[in-house]
């Protein structure tokens, strides 16, 4: 493979923002998505059964959405930083994710992703075998439940949009930008949800949106976790850690069918995108076309991905995860 200071330099030339293709990539996410909640809203006097099918695809959209979200934050979707911020704000609203508070922990996890001595802020939590052996029996049972799949990816996303994302955790004294950004993104979730309200009835409302959004941040959440918690990942402590080093060997590639790329925006691609942030989202699989060796890296099939649900402690000594039943061997 080319070496990592050659390839860092070749992706540059992917860099370059394409506003109209942008607006394009946003409008078809939008409107599809607006057009699902009027079918759901109809839906509901053939079968909630239909209605509940419809909001699989419109989470799907959703997760479209947070996925533009996250190009704005990294300043990729649009050329001008203040429309990427705003377009962010904005977005934040139907996402149920504060976009300036969210953006600064977004870029400690791409500064610290594979950083043993640097995990906590914009990561899903892991311990090392020490730490989890030193802990008490009440403290073992606790992150034990935290790392179950009905905790990570059911009953977690939701408290994570629906709940924590109503206050800047991590950023409680990093003064008023965070808390700006927190209310201001409350007031304006606070506005849709009377406005939708107002025009369908709450339980309409709650029985169409609160599928979409559980659905969305389950989806969302089992992206961002199979994107650093998989077999053959590779962390290291601080003086060995290089932030080129492990956006490869700590970011996976995620081979999705070409339907599933599309709606969460090539994310899957993950270890070129920690390679470089700045790359748009549409032009990640250009990069691929053009370096094919970069497929081969730490690349995960949708089955493979499954393996990596049961991963929950970093062995120091093997240098990979593990179960929790290889901790006890």
């Amino acid at each position: 493979m080319t070496d990592l200071k050659t390839l860092s330099r070749a992706l540059a030339a992917y860099r370059q923002c394409n506003p109209w293709r942008a607006l394009f990539e946003l409008m078809v996410t939008l409107v599809p998505l607006a057009a699902l909640w009027v079918l759901m809203w109809l839906s509901l006097d053939v079968g909630y059964w239909l209605t509940l099918l419809l909001a699989i695809p419109a989470g799907g959209f959703v997760v479209r959405l947070f996925m533009i979200q996250h190009d704005c934050g990294h300043g990729t979707f649009f050329g001008h930083g203040r429309a990427n911020d705003w377009l962010g704000r904005v977005l934040g609203v139907f996402t149920l994710t504060p976009y300036d508070y969210w953006k600064r922990n977004h870029a400690i996890h791409h500064a610290t992703s594979g950083n043993l001595d640097r995990r906590g802020i914009g990561d899903i939590e892991t311990l090392t075998v020490a730490e989890y052996q030193a802990r008490s029996r009440l403290g073992r049972f606790f992150y034990r439940r935290y790392r179950s799949a009905i905790v990570m990816f059911g009953f977690g996303p939701a408290y994570l949009f629906l709940l924590q994302h109503r206050l800047p955790f991590y950023q409680m004294r990093a003064g008023w930008r965070p808390w700006l950004s927190a209310m201001a993104t409350n007031a304006g979730i606070a506005i849709f949800v009377a406005l939708m309200i107002w025009l369908v009835g709450m339980r309409p409302f709650l029985a169409i949106h609160l599928p979409i959004m559980l659905i969305a941040a389950s989806m969302g959440v089992w992206l961002f976790y199979v994107q650093h918690q998989f077999e053959n990942v590779d962390w290291r402590r601080d003086g060995d850690w290089s932030h080129s080093d492990s956006a490869l060997a700590g970011s996976s590639y995620y081979d999705l069918p070409a339907v599933l790329r599309w709606f969460t925006a090539n994310i899957g691609i993950h270890h070129v995108h920690h390679l470089n942030s700045r790359i748009p989202f549409y032009r990640l699989q250009h990069v691929l076309r053009d370096h094919p060796e970069l497929k081969l890296v730490h690349r995960l099939t949708i089955r493979e991905s499954l393996r990596s649900i049961g991963l929950a402690l970093w062995c120091e000594s093997r240098r990979k995860l593990i179960s929790f039943q290889e901790c006890a061997l």
